[in-house]
């Protein structure tokens, strides 16, 4: 009896510990439903090409889920690939997150490619809906090496490739020294035992994710599953998390167990900053931030005053130039799409009859198809736009030439040589030194002719501010 009062009472101490705890600043205890707010699922998405942007909203994101105690943040992913330097800052905040991390390919179609594939490897929970695929890993070209060349049958980067048929749907032949030069070889090899470190944080497939990288292979969902690359499948994020719950994942040097049965799903979207980096370090908007820019600041500077195109120019080559500054610039086509641009300005000013606005734009056109120095998916300048401005730009030259040849087949109508083959009226007579009235003044004038006062004369040369004149013929 003695016995079960203890017990009770020690209960209703624990309870009135737990109520008096909060106020008293007490931290309260891992996994209390009682005292912890509304346990929540925070889902992101990766949606194409991934960039300084979007390694911008993974960090936020990981931020907020370790910010409001998220049980899991799941980022949903759908890409082609993209940087390496923003594939590298995804990973490091993920390895580095104190919250449980899920990376879902997700929906049905949906692809993790090239820096994608990585990712994923490097979640402690990875995950694939039905009819996705990873893999095509291989580095592509970077900063003018030449790229690699795949094996036969093997897929460019981003594309899917069909598997070698074996029961695995990859083939399971030693890795192949990729071709190439010294260079590229680095490259290559870097990429291959990064892959290798990233398996062996959550004990995923190494193998595979090295022909990943050396071959450029791929995996669907059912394939990777079976080569233990990933940890499930899930044709839903419902699904996902119900399958995950009570499941032992790796979080640091810790085992941790998952409880996502019965959370509240919460999507997280980017703040305003990051949109706007997305916008800015879009490679077609950074291109036409710099023309606008240098446009814009040409106009100020030969109609000083006008205010409005010097700032709008000025804050738009400032936004570009941060945009390239966050994207694989190659500066020799920076360098040339100025020079094209400044010999097209100098057509305008001082015309040659198209041959400095013609090479300018070739010019122009060259710096801008070699100007993102990248072969990543979607990080490449549209052809078409290139095309576009090429043909703007050809059109404004066209239109100023042939006023400019217009205006050199028109006679002088002003200064000195404007005066000859003018009319006037005799002031006094003539023949010597007389004087005329023409264009509202009197000048001096000289005739070797006779011509009286009154009667109507036509210049014919001009010495100094005396005007040869002769008596204008009757038709």
């Amino acid at each position: 009896m003695a016995h079960r009062i203890s017990s009770r009472l020690m209960a209703r101490l624990w309870a009135l510990a737990m109520l008096i705890a909060p106020a008293a600043g007490v931290p309260a205890a891992p996994g209390d439903p009682a005292s912890t707010g509304p346990r929540e699922a925070l889902v992101m998405d990766i949606d194409g090409a991934i960039g300084p942007a979007t390694a911008s909203y993974v960090q936020e994101s990981i931020a907020e889920a370790q910010a409001r105690g998220a049980e899991i943040l799941v980022i949903r992913i759908d890409t082609p690939g993209g940087l390496d330097t923003a594939m590298r800052s995804i990973v490091k905040a993920v390895t580095a997150a104190r919250v449980p991390i899920a990376c879902y390919v997700a929906p049905t179609g949906a692809r993790a490619a090239s820096a994608g594939t990585y990712i994923l490897y490097a979640c402690p929970v990875a995950a694939m809906a039905p009819g996705t695929n990873l893999g095509a890993a291989t580095p592509v070209q970077l900063g003018g090496l030449p790229s690699a060349e795949p094996s036969q049958g093997s897929p460019a980067d981003g594309e899917t490739g069909a598997a070698d048929p074996d029961a695995s749907g990859a083939s399971k032949a030693a890795p192949k020294e990729v071709s190439g030069d010294a260079k590229m070889r680095k490259v290559v090899n870097d990429a291959a035992a990064y892959i290798r470190s990233l398996a062996a944080l959550h004990g995923r497939d190494a193998d595979w994710g090295e022909q990943a990288v050396r071959e450029g292979v791929s995996l669907s969902a059912e394939d990777a599953l079976r080569r233990g690359v990933i940890d499930l499948m899930a044709p839903s994020l419902e699904s996902l998390l119900q399958t995950l719950d009570g499941r032992d994942i790796k979080l640091g040097e810790d085992r941790v167990r998952l409880s996502t049965s019965g959370l509240s799903i919460v999507a997280l979207q980017p703040d305003w900053k990051t949109q706007l980096l997305a916008v800015i370090s879009n490679p077609n908007i950074a291109y036409i931030l710099l023309l606008i820019g240098i446009y814009g600041l040409v106009y100020e500077f030969s109609n000083p005053g006008a205010v409005l195109p010097g700032t709008v120019g000025a804050l738009s080559l400032l936004m570009a130039l941060y945009a390239f500054q966050l994207l694989p610039i190659n500066y020799a086509g920076l360098a040339l799409i100025g020079l094209g641009l400044a010999l097209m300005v100098m057509e305008v000013f001082s015309p040659s009859f198209g041959g400095l606005g013609l090479g300018g734009i070739a010019v122009f056109v060259f710096g801008s198809l070699i100007l993102i120095d990248t072969e990543a998916p979607g990080f490449g300048i549209s052809i078409s736009l290139i095309i576009s401005l090429a043909l703007v730009s050809a059109l404004l030259l066209f239109f100023v030439v042939g006023l400019a040849v217009k205006a050199h087949g028109r006679p002088v109508v002003t200064g000195g040589e404007e005066l000859i083959g003018a009319t006037g009226q005799a002031v006094s007579g003539f023949p010597g030194d007389g004087s005329v009235h023409l264009h509202g003044e009197v000048w001096s004038a000289r005739s070797d002719q006779a011509v009286a006062p009154g009667a109507e004369v036509r210049v014919t040369g001009r010495d100094g501010l005396t005007l040869i004149v002769q008596p204008r013929s009757k038709s």
